[in-house]
């Protein structure tokens, strides 16, 4: 295939220059060709506006290159979102964009490099504020075949990687380092997409790494379904792995296997808030440790959060049901959460050699729980069973454990407490505190 580098197109790697025009002459000029690669080559720093990568292109950043998202707002041609859709979100910028594409990818050892912390406008203790069109990193839209191997993604300043409404998706070996302080910094999402698979991924960031979305600006692409995400490490401010909260259709048949988690404010999470239904998803041999960052952030460290609440008023919530979670091990200043507003919206989960342990690491006061976003968010305080269980049916834990340490006195609850709970199975269930009269305790009502 051909190979096109960018510096044949006028471009300068001095960090200053705009070179939008110049990549996108070589990414169109690659397009029109047939197809091939269009290199940003080392040891430069190429600075650029909104580029729009095309079909059979693959972007190659060689290593030690960086491609530097402009901090103008003059400089970005293109939305995250559809513009005449009137919502939050369509003032959202994006750096590098590509729709309706067939057979693309961006790839190699090099740097795209969002400098999120020019798109901050204060810098709290805890947390930045951003400007509201502060750009994502990548979007592709409605794209096939799409590609992303071992390249780094850093310092987005929104969401990294924004997948809608695309099809046959490989993820391999890629970096995303954002700032822990960054509000909306998510991973990667793939939202109203089919068969995605991301493995061996290393990701930071200050919101969630992977969720899985339907957003209604992109309900025209229908369900998620058919993801898989493996082998991946995983570091966040909110939830490692979420499904949801944007959830105005399907997602199914999506299995989660050996992710490790640490340093995380929520693990795993399925957020139901619109109509949809969640179906169909298989956790397994996860390792997860969780802490309370700071209030601002959602999630108050459940290492497992199944939750089912309308988003206001006017929202008929779907259901979740076939959801099972086997070999995870869970170390935290939460456990489990699953809890419905209703009867009848969580079925079907299954809880199989889930090992929970109970340790304070943070300075932040424990024994509270996180519904966020809800009408009017609500929070639940509790004081820290190991399992805890409202409103849903048909729900067996087989070989589940439940310890504490010293350091949650103060907190210690029954090993498992449910409400409302209909077809509760236990096969050797066991919950031993490190305080007195605590053994195999269960509230169950």
């Amino acid at each position: 295939m051909a190979v096109y580098s960018i510096l044949d197109f006028g471009a300068k790697g001095d960090g200053n220059f705009n070179n939008a025009q110049a990549i996108q002459s070589a990414i169109d000029t690659c397009h029109q060709n047939g197809g091939g690669t269009v290199v940003i080559p080392s040891p430069h720093i190429f600075l650029s506006g909104s580029i729009v990568l095309k079909s059979l292109v693959e972007l190659h950043l060689e290593r030690g290159a960086t491609l530097l998202a402009s901090p103008n707002s003059e400089d970005y041609t293109h939305t995250a979102f559809p513009p005449e859709r009137t919502h939050p979100e369509s003032q959202k910028k994006v750096f590098i964009y590509a729709l309706n594409c067939k057979n693309l990818a961006i790839a190699g050892s090099g740097v795209i490099d969002g400098d999120a912390h020019k798109f901050m406008t204060e810098e709290l203790d805890y947390i930045y504020r951003g400007n509201p069109w502060r750009p994502a990193l990548i979007c592709f839209v409605g794209c096939t075949q799409v590609n992303f191997n071992t390249v780094t993604l850093r310092n987005a300043a929104n969401w990294a990687l924004h997948l809608s409404g695309c099809e046959d998706v490989h993820i391999e070996g890629i970096r995303i380092l954002n700032d822990l302080k960054v509000p909306n910094c998510d991973g990667i999402d793939p939202d109203h997409c089919r068969n995605v698979r991301i493995a061996n991924c290393h990701i930071e960031a200050g919101d969630d790494c992977i969720v899985l979305k339907n957003h209604p600006l992109y309900d025209m692409y229908g369900p998620t379904e058919n993801i898989t995400v493996t082998g991946c490490t995983l570091i966040s401010t909110s939830s490692a792995i979420k499904i949801g909260t944007e959830s105005v259709d399907d997602f199914r048949n999506i299995v989660i296997d050996s992710c490790t988690i640490q340093n995380s404010n929520r693990a795993l999470s399925i957020q139901l808030r619109d109509k949809g239904n969640v179906e169909r998803v298989r956790f397994s041999n996860c390792s997860i440790e969780t802490r309370r960052f700071y209030p601002g952030w959602w999630g108050t460290a459940e290492a497992i959060y199944i939750t089912a609440i309308p988003r206001n008023a006017e929202t008929k919530v779907g259901k979740i049901s076939d959801i099972s979670f086997h070999h995870i091990t869970c170390k935290g200043e939460n456990g489990v959460f699953v809890y419905a507003e209703d009867p009848d919206r969580i079925e079907e989960i299954v809880f199989d050699q889930v090992r929970v342990e109970l340790t304070k690491t943070s300075k932040w006061e424990g024994g509270h729980y996180d519904l966020r976003p809800c009408e009017g968010e609500p929070k639940l305080s509790k004081a820290s069973p190991g399992f805890y269980l409202q409103n849903a049916n048909d729900v067996s834990l087989v070989n589940c454990r439940v310890r504490w340490n010293q350091t949650m006195e103060g907190h210690i609850a029954p090993a498992l407490e449910a409400h409302g709970v209909r077809k509760l199975k236990l096969q050797g269930f066991d919950g031993i505190a490190s305080a007195p009269g605590k053994i195999n305790d269960q509230l169950i009502d």
